[in-house]
């Protein structure tokens, strides 16, 4: 991040134009400074001034400052890659959609504030200091860009070691830094002749290194309430898990989220190879350019021969890295390698459609010609670390045969820690006694992951069910573990519970309603402090938070659909269907607030604007099991089982394995006469699900 002025711009300023869909924006310079003159907050052209640029290469994004101390990200960007390279131009980030003003991505919106968004990793020493009451930003830096003390923490001990005389320094010290890496940037590791691999160090020597980077190389949430002296990251933030829509079932990396969650399921990482060991983090360059980072390690007689890759020397095929770290492009010119590290397994995309690095450069082959190939070459089969995918897979298609995969996953201590995890996340919609025990072990795992996805889980449960299990995470030592314990267990009655523990649960909440405090300027956080509040029966300050979120960000649907069900449960329907039409009106392709209005019409007794509503969720979202359900049960309830079927037959086709669709289908069938069909829906149900004692009765009953 630099302050806009000749030196940091590399955009065309020079009465530019750019077209994007009905909107052209003019980027000029006046009394040497810059700006654009583009749609606002309210669809009107008007001149903003550039103050920052951010980035440099391939792209260069800038921000204009509001006077209530927003700053906000131009959603146009500028291609700094070379003309040859199709660089050189003005280009929209979002080039496939039609983003306009009252879209939740457009410039002006929360999603592009740089406040929230990008400040914390981008400056040094930052502090947001947004202002609840007056919704102001008074957001502050030491370094506008990435500094030492970013890193390496409070430097006023390094300047009083620096004006020591050297003489009587004592060289085994941090050269008086809070946080040094010893051994970040050793890159000697001792290769053995006969494997040509390197013989390990010891297991995550210099892991606090690691931990530094991923406060900024993650996917995560920001924390409030940990001191300094409290380095590690799982004390500042939350990091995501592998989790659908963020990652493929095998851990390769989907949406945008950087390089620990890859990191961490890898190999190296397993054997304590750390990020200094291939970057340098004060120049940013590799230690060695291209496959030569990778020959540091392994040794290339054994690895870089066709032996090995089965590709002629020197072609793409022979790349260490084009293989074993395949690139993803982000924001239309940002190729990012993904971590993990891993072995390209073709076979996993001929069943379950994951990218491989195989037929990103055959991309005119298909995966099973790719399959065949290395199963030719590899006829004893490829392996890999990422040995979840199936499990994942089966659990993401809903088959109850995830639940018994998922526990082996959880408990094979061989997997990198975010994969064990994230099967246990995976496992809260398979939970029954036959995993009650997988659970409560998680509850005391070494890995923190672990212990986190443990609680989530426990979110299936009653809340009273869920204290036993949790009740040792509120003493927690990493402050990530607590916050997650103090939510989970937030809607605990606390006339159950002992003084002690009362007190401790209480300490636990207040650390959750800090952390969400932390970034009040946010709906997604005021939301999730009006679902504590509700959930801890105090509805005023539930229903505050919910007002401020939709406040904030208008189109921000759960707000809506959250306090209309506070409504609801108060007894207030006509509040309830006053919300949420509101947030329709704001938000109409929004599936959930389209849902919420159909229930809350046909519980009125309003049962044909009720159908309406519930048919429009599933139109705007067919993928939804639960929406089609409920619409297929309610076209049935209201005289319309034929066309109730024809849903529920559409909806089972892309979920197979849903209980409650096949259960809506054996007994709507067996109603209507159709008792062949009914039978077949039984016996599917049976197979899927053999102990099933209502499966089993009902396809008793159509015998």
């Amino acid at each position: 991040m630099q302050h806009a002025d000749a030196d940091s711009v590399l955009g065309d300023f020079a009465d530019a134009t750019f077209t994007y869909g009905k909107v052209t924006s003019t980027f000029f310079r006046r009394a040497g400074d810059y700006f654009v003159r583009t749609d606002g907050a309210d669809g009107k052209l008007a001149e903003f001034q550039v103050r920052y640029t951010f980035g440099v290469s391939p792209l260069q994004q800038y921000l204009v400052e509001f006077p209530d101390g927003r700053v906000q990200a131009l959603g146009i960007a500028w291609d700094s890659r070379p003309a040859a390279d199709g660089g050189q131009r003005w280009f929209h980030l979002y080039p496939d959609d039609q983003v306009d003003h009252d879209d939740e991505l457009h410039w002006t919106s929360p999603q592009q504030n740089w406040n929230f968004q990008c400040a914390e990793c981008h400056s040094t020493n930052l502090e947001k200091n947004y202002d609840p009451a007056a919704n102001r930003f008074a957001t502050t830096w030491t370094d506008i860009d990435v500094g030492c003390e970013a890193c390496h923490g409070p430097g006023g001990d390094h300047l009083d070691w620096v004006g020591q005389d050297p003489a009587g320094r004592d060289a085994d010290s941090e050269k008086g830094w809070a946080f040094s890496l010893p051994g970040a940037l050793d890159t000697a590791w001792p290769i053995d002749p006969d494997s040509g691999s390197p013989k390990p160090k010891s297991a995550q020597a210099a892991g606090g290194e690691i931990g530094i980077c991923a406060d900024c190389h993650s996917r995560r949430a920001s924390l409030a309430g940990a001191s300094e002296s409290e380095p590690q990251f799982l004390n500042h933030h939350m990091p995501a898990l592998l989790t659908e829509g963020l990652y493929h079932e095998d851990g390769q990396i989907q949406d945008e989220v950087f390089v620990w969650g890859s990191f961490t399921q890898s190999r190296m990482y397993e054997a304590g190879v750390t990020c200094g060991n291939c970057h340098d983090p004060h120049s940013q360059r590799l230690h060695a350019p291209g496959d030569a980072v990778c020959a540091q390690c392994h040794l290339p007689a054994k690895f870089a021969t066709p032996a090995h890759h089965h590709h002629p020397l020197d072609s793409p095929g022979a790349s260490c890295i084009d293989c074993h770290m395949p690139e993803t492009v982000y924001m239309v010119v940002d190729p990012r390698r993904d971590h993990s590290i891993r072995v390209p397994r073709p076979d996993l995309s001929v069943g379950l459609g994951t990218p491989n690095a195989c037929n990103r450069c055959h991309s005119d082959r298909s995966a099973e010609w790719a399959a065949g190939q290395t199963a030719r070459w590899y006829p004893d089969g490829l392996g890999g670390q990422q040995t979840w995918t199936p499990a994942f897979a089966a659990a993401r298609a809903g088959n109850p045969a995830a639940e018994a995969q998922l526990v082996a996953v959880l408990q094979d201590k061989a997997i990198p820690d975010i994969g064990r995890a994230t099967a246990l996340l995976e496992l809260r919609a398979f939970l029954s006694p036959a995993s009650g025990d997988a659970l409560q072990n998680a509850m005391s795992d070494v890995s923190p992951l672990v212990r986190i996805a443990g609680l989530r889980a426990l979110e299936v449960l009653p809340p009273e069910q869920r204290y036993p299990f949790a009740a040792p995470l509120l003493d927690d030592p990493l402050l990530a573990v607590r916050v997650e314990a103090g939510r989970v267990l937030a809607a605990v009655p606390e006339a159950s519970l002992s003084v002690g523990e009362r007190t401790k649960l209480r300490r636990a909440v207040a650390q959750y309603i800090r952390s969400q405090e932390h970034h009040a300027d946010r709906a997604d956080a005021r939301t999730n402090l009006g679902n504590l509040f509700l959930q801890r029966g105090d509805l005023v300050r539930a229903e505050a938070e919910f007002r401020k979120a939709m406040e904030l960000e208008p189109t921000f649907a759960p707000a809506y659909a959250n306090l209309s069900d506070l409504y609801r449960a108060r007894g207030r329907d006509d509040l309830a269907e006053e919300v949420l039409a509101e947030g329709i009106a704001l938000q109409p392709e929004s599936a959930a607030q389209h849902h919420a209005m159909g229930l809350l019409q046909v519980r009125s007794g309003n049962s044909a604007a009720g159908l309406e509503a519930l048919g429009e969720a599933v139109r705007l979202n067919p993928d939804d099991a639960r929406f089609a359900y409920v619409y297929g049960i309610a076209l049935n309830s209201t005289g319309s089982p034929e066309r109730s079927l024809e849903v529920l037959e559409s909806a089972l086709a892309s979920h197979p394995y849903d209980r409650e669709i096949l259960l809506a289908l054996v007994t709507i069938n067996r109603d209507q006469g159709h008792i062949e069909t009914a039978r077949q829906h039984a016996r599917r149900m049976l197979e899927i699900r053999p102990d099933d004692p209502q499966a089993r009765q009902l396809a008793a009953s159509l015998r």
